[in-house]
Formats: structure tokens, C-alpha cells, sequence
């Protein structure tokens, strides 16, 4: 679904998972290798995974770390020293493939220094290229999907004997509920937690449904269980991962006592487990987000009051060909609705630029409803078509290049206004800071969150370190970050 992006116009301070407004959509994390913070042992085996894509794809590779780590694996940052190279791919972007083949052709030459090398593709690519990357070009030894992780002992088993090892079934019941996480390149304080795998919404641009297969929900009590352990371990903040958390629904098997939890009971359950541990969440679905949720942020001070909410098209008639199930006045409603129960909330954006016979005049009701929200940032794509999607088969990709070009640079320039009109207003404002680290600039500086997910760098004070929580004046910004100092 994707071309084009925004691109980067601020050297300041960029969040890890969602980069603001007037920047692209984290380029720096596209292909970054993922390790512990421990030295790997000597004499044991060695496991290099790179992720592309969204936070579930980072998440996905946790998993991975945890299954490969009980079969005596442990991660290094350097492929050239790996017995084992997996990378966890994205069908998201359209240059995903290319780059991901580029890649394989890299460590492909590792394998001519070392034949026991096992190099491997995970994740969403897996399916569609299966054949090409085993088959055609022999770029890897094993091909994995999304639900098949648990079958990894037995795929590196085949790959060991000599053969090519593949799996891309997909699963109604698969949630990896029991196995631990092993966090990776973790600073300690934050984490991701997913609480559901899948999508049923089959919005016609995307693979997701495809690649990832049908919506099913983790059990709560495994959840808050993960939960419990990142805050004895120390972490401070954790992030709820669905493709889209506002369906989350999981019922109980207990015919005498049958129990169901929603995603505004999982929420609550969640920011019970400590006052002191901060609960993000993403993705919501504009057609899902219920009072209930809103009221329940607003209930819990530890419940960051930021919602990402993708609009893709401010037209409802683009809307109805994406098969986004809203319209545009139900997504103003919503809108409403956050503003209502929970005033000062963030809230951020995806838009596709050029969808399908997107007219001029409906172009500009994308631009007209990025001016009634003034989103604090977004992620903005270009259209591009996905093999296998009810676009691709549908409709036509009629939008010249030149006009969707021109049109993103206009979506761009009108989220600029809108990002510089939401930071301004912070100023004068004192915001509680979860100190993340020490500024990527200086030593002499933290870099935290705001409840409403902006990057904010203040003053480094010895009375505090990371993973406390401070009170932040905000006297500055620039496009992407706030500047403040620590009060009392």
C-alpha cells in the first residue's frame, strides 16, 4: 500500500516506534538487528535477526528470540559471526522485497565463508515469496510465517540435515500466550506486549489479513501476567499490540462461569497492575473505538492519553472502495468523542494519498479533515497497489505519479502546520516525563515521553535516572521534540 513518505526535516530527538509528523516512518529501524543486552556465551550457538516493519513484526522477533534461545541460541549484533540469520520481513512497503533480496544476497556471501550458515525469512514475506527465495533464487534455507514459530526447532532440524525447510500455515488459535519474550535491544523501561494476532477487517489495499490470517485474541490473565513481570523487572511503560486492539475479545472456556473481556476491561485490568507502570496501546480502528475505552483512559491517570487513529482518506466515498466500514462524519464523531472525555489527548494519523480514482475535490477532504483534527503527527503514504489485495484485483491504480507526488507534498506540508500548532501549544505547559535514557546529543540532557507520546529533552538531574518519572515545564520546541526543564 505504500510509495512515497514523508521525509525527514528535523534533526531533533526521534521516538524509537512512532516518528512525528514531519519525518518519515522510521526509517532508522527498518532492518536493525536485534540483540540482548547480555554477552552471548563463548561456546554457544549464535542467532542474528534483523526486523523490518511494524512494532508486531518486533514483537513477532522477541518471540523468536525466546523459542531459538531454549535451543541454546543467544543473539549477536554481527551476521559475519551467526550460525543462524533470520530476517523477519514486512509486505507492507513497496520497495519491502527488494530490499529483503538485497539483503539475502548479503548474507548469502557469508554462507561462502561459512557453509554451516542457516539463513532464513520470517514473518509476512514468507507466503507470497516462499517459492522465489527457496526455489528460483536459493537466497535462504528456511521460510517461517507468523504462526509457525513453535515448529523453528524442528524447521533448523530439517535445514541441519541437508534440506530446505519451509512453513507458512497460518491459525485460528495461535497467540504464543506461554512463551516469555526475550527483549531485545530493550532499554529497560519500555516494552511491547501483543494481545492478538491477525485482522478481519480486509481494508481492500492491505495484506495484512493475508499474511497474518484471522483476528483471535490472547487470554487476559496471560497478558497482566506479562505485565507483572516487566514491572518487578524494572520496566515502567508497556505498549498493548494489535493490528487492531479495539476488537480485542476473549471469552472463557468455563461453561459454569463464562467470562468476557473486552479491550476497555483488558485496558483497566492492565493499569491496575501498577499505578507506577504506564500502558500505551495501538493500532485502533475508527469503526471499533467505543466510549467505554475513552472513559476508562480518562478513569486512569497511567494510561497514556494518546489514541493512533488511521483515517487513510478524509472522503467517505474513497472510504467506502478502502472498505474502512466508516464514513467521514462517523470518524468526526469519534474524533468528538476523544475530545470530550479526554481533552488534551493526542492524536495521530495514517493517510494513503492517492487511493483508486481519488478525485481532486476528495483529495481536499483529506487536507479539509487534517485541519479539523490537527493531528499531533502522522504517518503519510502514497498509494501503491499490493499483489493479492481486493485493490489489486478491483480497481485501477489511475492516479498519475506526478498528481500523487504533488498531492503529498501538500498532505505533508498541511501536517507541518498542524504538528508546529499542537507542539506550540504544549509550551508554558508541565508535562510528567517518564525518563527514558540520556539525549542522543548530549550526556548532559534526558529524552522522555509525554503522555501524549512526544519526545521531550530536559535538563539531566543526579537526583533522577532512567525509568523515574519526572515533572517537565515545557519553555521550547522544534518540529519534533519538546524542550523543557525538570520542576518540582
Amino acid at each position: 500500500m505504500i510509495g512515497e513518505q514523508a521525509t525527514l526535516k528535523d534533526n531533533s530527538e526521534i521516538d524509537n516506534n512512532f516518528i512525528k509528523s514531519v519525518s518519515q516512518h522510521d526509517e532508522a529501524r527498518q532492518g536493525e538487528a536485534l540483540v540482548l543486552d547480555t554477552k552471548a556465551p563463548a561456546d554457544g550457538r549464535k542467532l542474528f535477526i534483523e526486523s523490518y516493519g511494524c512494532a508486531m513484526n518486533f514483537s513477532d522477533s522477541e518471540i523468536v528470540a525466546s523459542i531459538m534461545g531454549d535451543m541454546g541460541f543467544s543473539t549477536t549484533p554481527d551476521y559475519k559471526e551467526a550460525d543462524v540469520i533470520f530476517i523477519n520481513t514486512c509486505s507492507i512497503r513497496e520497495n519491502a522485497e527488494q530490499r529483503v533480496r538485497n539483503r539475502l544476497k548479503e548474507f548469502s556471501a557469508a554462507k561462502t565463508r561459512n557453509p554451516g550458515l542457516t539463513i532464513g525469512v520470517l514473518g509476512c514475506m514468507a507466503e507470497r515469496l516462499k517459492s522465489k527465495f527457496l526455489e528460483e533464487e536459493k537466497l535462504v534455507d528456511l521460510v517461517i510465517g507468523p504462526d509457525a514459530y513453535r515448529d523453528l526447532p524442528n524447521l533448523i532440524g530439517q535445514v541441519e540435515d541437508g534440506n530446505r525447510a519451509v512453513n507458512v500455515l497460518l491459525s485460528r488459535e495461535e497467540t504464543y500466550a506461554d512463551i516469555s519474550p526475550v527483549r531485545l535491544n530493550t532499554n529497560g523501561i519500555s516494552a511491547f506486549v501483543s494481545i492478538m494476532r491477525g485482522c478481519d477487517n480486509m481494508c481492500s489495499f492491505c495484506v495484512v489479513p493475508f499474511t497474518r490470517g484471522r483476528e483471535r485474541s490472547r487470554d487476559p490473565l496471560s497478558i497482566v501476567q506479562e505485565a507483572t513481570e516487566l514491572f518487578s523487572q524494572g520496566y515502567r511503560e508497556v505498549t498493548l499490540l494489535g493490528q487492531n486492539v479495539d476488537s480485542y475479545k476473549w471469552t472463557s472456556t468455563e461453561s459454569e462461569n463464562q467470562q468476557m473481556v473486552n479491550f476497555a476491561n483488558l485496558l483497566e485490568l492492565v493499569a491496575n497492575v501498577s499505578p507506577e507502570l504506564r500502558v500505551r496501546f495501538s493500532t485502533s480502528h475508527p469503526k471499533d473505538i467505543t466510549d467505554e475505552v475513552l472513559y476508562t483512559m480518562a478513569k486512569h491517570e497511567n494510561i497514556c492519553k494518546h489514541i493512533h487513529l488511521p483515517v487513510q482518506s478524509g472522503n467517505s466515498r474513497v472510504l467506502e472502495l478502502m472498505n474502512r466500514t466508516y464514513t467521514r462524519e462517523w470518524y468526526i464523531d469519534r474524533v468528538e468523542a476523544i475530545r470530550r472525555i479526554i481533552p488534551g489527548c493526542g492524536i495521530s494519523t495514517d493517510v494513503i494519498i492517492g487511493f483508486c480514482t481519488e478525485t481532486e475535490e476528495e483529495h481536499k477532504e483529506t487536507l479539509s479533515i487534517m485541519d479539523y483534527v490537527k493531528y499531533d503527527f502522522a504517518y503519510m503514504f502514497t498509494y501503491s497497489e499490493r499483489p493479492g489485495t481486493l485493490a489489486a484485483k478491483r480497481y485501477r491504480d489511475d492516479v498519475p505519479e506526478d498528481v500523487k507526488k504533488r498531492r503529498f507534498n501538500e498532505v505533508l506540508s498541511k501536517q507541518q502546520e498542524c504538528s508546529a500548532i499542537r507542539m506550540e501549544e504544549r509550551i508554558g505547559q508541565t508535562c510528567k516525563v517518564l525518563i527514558e535514557r540520556y539525549s542522543k546529543k548530549s550526556d548532559q540532557d534526558f529524552s522522555g515521553k509525554s503522555d501524549q507520546n512526544t519526545t521531550v529533552v530536559f535538563n539531566a538531574d543526579s537526583r533522577y535516572k532512567p525509568g523515574d518519572y519526572v515533572n517537565v515545564l515545557i519553555e521550547k520546541c522544534t518540529p519534533a521534540t519538546l524542550i523543557g526543564r525538570i520542576v518540582d
